[in-house]
């Protein structure tokens, strides 16, 4: 199987299910124009599957290797890098002030979908970058912008962000690495940080560190924590590499998937600490990384989408060639496994997720680009949006694409199980997306205690008052039942958004409790409203067949959620952590 990339189902998630051409009149986003949009992702399409994808299984094979503190990555991405940087794709959304195209984040978003889907492992690494532009922008100084955007905007340079310790995992308050002032205005860093995603490897010449650590009088937990830009290799004044900074990589982990993506142990202060500038102000510095996180959680939600597409392209091929049994509607014995009713159901369901969760993600996006055209109250209200969305986005996405790989596999039978049918793969890549940049129950929980309660729950509102009123203006000659479903859900949605805000402050523990599965809720409905506004606005019978799979086979769902959030986690509440020594 050879990777194709989804264009018209981008096309159509961006152009008939979210309106995304009409931001795109030539006058914003580098003068970028709906017209050229194809063109952009059919080039990237291109790449993605004559350089990305054929690297793609030998390096899950290969893996990265650590020698004397060096990381070298399996053979041929170090090459497909250097290609793709040159080809301009790591500037795409990034500010033609420092060398970027100026094109918009939906655009970006789209094209990473691409990459990731040919091969995630490589993918993981330009994505850090992205999100570490995006901090830079808002909270450095113009010395810092000036010297470090333009290699990290052209991709001649890469980023990293250094959080978790071993002590601290999810709990960022709880870190341990010290920074201590120095007087030429530098500081220097000793501590050490686990998990770091390409923190050492053999692409780029130069690798910015951006690192979160404790001044000596730093108050404790969240609020003492400060953010430290520190590079690999010391810049010189005139752009030039000096010597080599004292940050190093001690160790890499052998992980389940992503294989040639390297995951570092790193030690900053062996030989006298590493050097580091602040970012921000001091202790400060958790609220300047979220700008790189929240950026990061949409990159890695994209992952789900493209892993999930992936996965449903070699499943469909296989089940399409793959001989077994008897066509249950003509009894002709030796039929292709697609007549079987199951293993269509089965892509059906792949598909819905796919799109679903492509949708919601292209969506978010979308709402960060108009912020970018807004001003006052309008800005504020579409980050307030773009915020409520982030966390669905990300723990939707994620899960959707751990579901369609693991159904990849199932579709593939015994074959599935076998590593070189590359089925396999898909799932051990897609089991990452949901524990990293704050697993999936952490996103839950962020948008239970602190995104639907936004302006007294005026925000969440908005934007259910707005699926109600999407699928009041559908003038598509859809099934009725798909209108009745996807209206169902959202009435489903409002219930239990107007139940998770009286739970959150009435019994804010039970309201944990029962995050995830509102969170889900909440995926499947805005999903659903979106696949029913794309395939109100095509012709196209797949995505029309997929939408009405959604809505009579999948949204019936959002009911039983709602039911289970009415127990208000009440059996989760009645089993009390002593009990679990004893099950």
């Amino acid at each position: 199987m050879t990777y194709k990339a989804p264009l018209s189902d981008i096309l159509t998630t961006l152009d008939k299910a979210l309106g995304y051409s009409t931001l795109l009149d030539g006058t914003a986003f580098g003068g970028l124009e709906w017209d050229a949009v194809e063109g952009i992702l059919d080039e990237a399409g291109k790449f993605a599957a004559s350089v990305l994808e054929p690297l793609n299984r030998s390096g899950d094979l290969e893996g990265v290797t650590l020698k004397d503190g060096v990381v070298t990555l399996p053979k041929g991405f170090k090459e497909a890098y250097a290609q793709w940087a040159e080809l301009g794709w790591n500037g795409v959304a990034a500010p033609e002030a420092f060398g970027g195209m100026g094109f918009s984040t939906a655009i970006a978003l789209a094209t990473f979908e691409i990459w990731d889907g040919a091969n995630m492992a490589w993918g993981t690494g330009p994505t850090l970058t992205l999100g570490a532009i995006d901090l830079l922008l808002d909270h450095a100084n113009d010395a810092l912008k000036d010297k470090y955007l333009p290699k990290l905007v052209s991709g001649a340079w890469m980023a990293t962000m250094h959080l978790t310790e071993a002590q601290a995992g999810s709990d960022v308050g709880a870190l341990r690495t010290r920074a201590v002032p120095q007087d030429d205005g530098t500081y220097r860093l000793f501590g050490e940080k686990i998990f770091i995603t390409f923190a050492e490897h053999d692409l780029t010449e130069n690798i910015i560190h951006l690192v979160l650590a404790r001044l000596p009088d730093a108050p404790p937990g969240t609020k003492g924590i400060s953010l430290f830009l520190v590079p690999k290799v010391l810049v010189n004044d005139d752009g030039s590499l000096g010597a080599r900074n004292d940050v190093h990589c001690v160790g890499v982990e052998h992980k389940m998937g992503i294989h040639a993506s390297p995951t570092c142990t790193m030690l900053h202060g062996r030989e006298g600490g590493a050097v580091g500038w602040l970012v921000g102000e001091e202790n400060r510095g958790l609220a300047c990384m979220f700008t790189m996180m929240n950026a990061a959680r949409l990159w890695t939600a994209i992952q789900g989408v493209a892993l999930g597409e992936a996965s449903f392209q070699k499943a469909r091929d296989y089940a399409l060639e793959r001989v077994q049994g008897r066509d249950p509607a003509t009894g002709k014995q030796g039929t292709t496994i697609i007549h079987h009713p199951d293993v269509r159901r089965n892509l059906l369901t792949m598909k819905a997720l796919v799109l679903a969760s492509r949708a919601i993600c292209l969506s978010c996006a979308a709402t960060l680009d108009e912020a970018t055209q807004a001003e006052g109250e309008e800005k504020a209200a579409l980050m307030a949006r773009a915020g409520l969305l982030t966390p669905i986005a990300k723990a939707f996405s994620t899960d959707a694409g751990l579901q369609a790989t693991s159904i990849g596999v199932q579709i593939h039978g015994g074959m599935g199980f076998v590593e070189e049918t590359g089925a396999a793969q898909f799932l051990r890549d897609a089991r990452i997306p949901p524990i990293y940049e704050g697993t999936n129950g952490i996103q839950a929980i962020d948008l239970v205690t602190r995104k639907i309660p936004q302006a007294g729950g005026a925000v969440v509102a908005k934007v259910i008052d707005g699926f109600a009123k999407d699928l009041e203006n559908l003038d598509g000659d859809l099934p009725s039942s798909v209108l009745s479903a996807t209206r169902a859900a959202v009435n489903d949605l409002r219930a239990a958004t107007d139940l998770m805000l009286t739970l959150g402050q009435d019994a804010p523990v039970d309201a944990l409790g029962v995050a995830t599965p509102y969170l889900r809720l909440f995926g499947l409905t805005m999903g659903g409203v979106l696949l029913a506004k794309g395939a109100a606005g095509t012709t196209d019978p797949g995505w029309r067949a997929v939408t009405r799979f959604l809505a009579e086979d999948m949204l019936p769902e959002t009911a039983a959620l709602l039911a289970g959030l009415r127990a208000q986690g009440a059996a989760v509440a009645a089993t009390p952590p002593e009990l679990f020594e004893t099950l």
